[in-house]
């Protein structure tokens, strides 16, 4: 049996975690489990609504205001 030949079986037990990622039943979960399903379906959902809250915090215009606030904040001028 040379080393590019498939056994025909899967391990026993998935030692690795891209053989655990591998052998997950996805399918199963998605048609059986509500939690899952919805989980999937919020993720794809939200994913471009938290993309655009990223780009905004991250704009040139917003790092600069809050740069300038760091700098006041941690100046020691509102020290008591």
């Amino acid at each position: 049996m040379s080393a590019t030949e498939n056994p025909g079986r899967p391990m026993k037990y998935p030692y690795t975690l891209s053989a655990k990622i591998a052998q997950f039943p996805y399918a199963y979960y998605y048609k059986h489990s509500w939690v899952f399903k919805y989980w999937v379906l919020g993720c794809l959902v939200t994913a471009p609504i938290f993309y655009k809250i990223q780009k905004m915090s991250y704009s040139p215009e917003n790092v600069e205001k809050w740069r300038a606030i760091d700098k006041e904040t941690f100046s020691g001028k509102s020290h008591h």
